[in-house]
């Protein structure tokens, strides 16, 4: 997502050129930051590899239809908004969408008025389900104070690196979401996108290590297979 006070960052993926041309004059107009993709699966790598808050999707594209895009985000854990644009009527249409993870769908032609009021709606939703950041955080019988850089386990001092702190405060600044790993590295090391490493997951294991009770059975810092993390208090 993009930082607070920033132009909220869209992605138009949209294989009709004037379409394309129409839509990105309007949103631009309207302050938002336009990024487009022509095909399904140069969407889907954009959608997946950098920060926006919201998706417009037609269902129609060449390489990889917008139902495989849609499912495919939401298998990684990525949880910005999803519009979805369709030249069908049918009712299976919007029912398949919805199912896949899609947030709305709007169907062609549509104007462009009822377009930006969806997309408000949306955005709004987005930035109200983001959690604010934390300065002290509790749960089971670990103390926290990030300020400080404090750890308490039973009340007792707990010594953690600079790096697992960091990562401990991403994790539960993003509670209740699945991270995925690239995400982490590109925010907590500043990796560039695409760099694989296993940093993330020995870091994961040294947390489990000395905040879960059974780091074999982790109550809440939690792996999900394929995709990276997810922190339940």
């Amino acid at each position: 997502m993009t930082p607070s006070g920033t132009s909220p960052r869209i992605l138009l993926v949209e294989d009709e050129p004037g379409l394309v041309m129409t839509l990105t004059d309007l949103l631009t107009a309207e302050g938002y930051d336009v990024s487009s993709a022509t095909d399904g699966p140069s969407g889907l790598a954009r959608a997946s590899s950098e920060p926006f808050d919201l998706l417009i999707l037609d269902v129609m594209l060449p390489g990889k239809n917008g139902f495989d895009v849609c499912r495919e985000l939401r298998q990684q854990g990525r949880d910005l908004a999803i519009l979805m644009l369709t030249a069908k009527t049918q009712v299976v249409d919007r029912v398949v969408g919805l199912k896949l993870g899609a947030d709305d769908y709007l169907s062609k032609p549509f104007d462009p008025s009822e377009l930006m009021a969806r997309i408000e709606a949306l955005l709004r939703r987005v930035r109200k389900d983001q959690l604010a950041p934390v300065t002290q955080f509790q749960f089971a019988n670990i103390d926290i104070d990030f300020e400080r850089g404090a750890v308490l386990k039973s009340g007792q001092p707990l010594s953690l690196a600079g790096k697992e702190l960091q990562l401990l405060r991403y994790l539960i600044d993003h509670r209740g979401k699945v991270v995925p790993r690239e995400e982490l590295l590109e925010s907590v090391w500043q990796y560039h996108s695409g760099v694989s490493s296993r940093t993330v997951d020995v870091h994961i294991a040294w947390l489990r290590q000395k905040l879960e009770d059974d780091p074999q059975t982790p109550r809440h810092i939690h792996t999900v297979r394929g995709v990276g993390y997810r922190f339940a208090p």
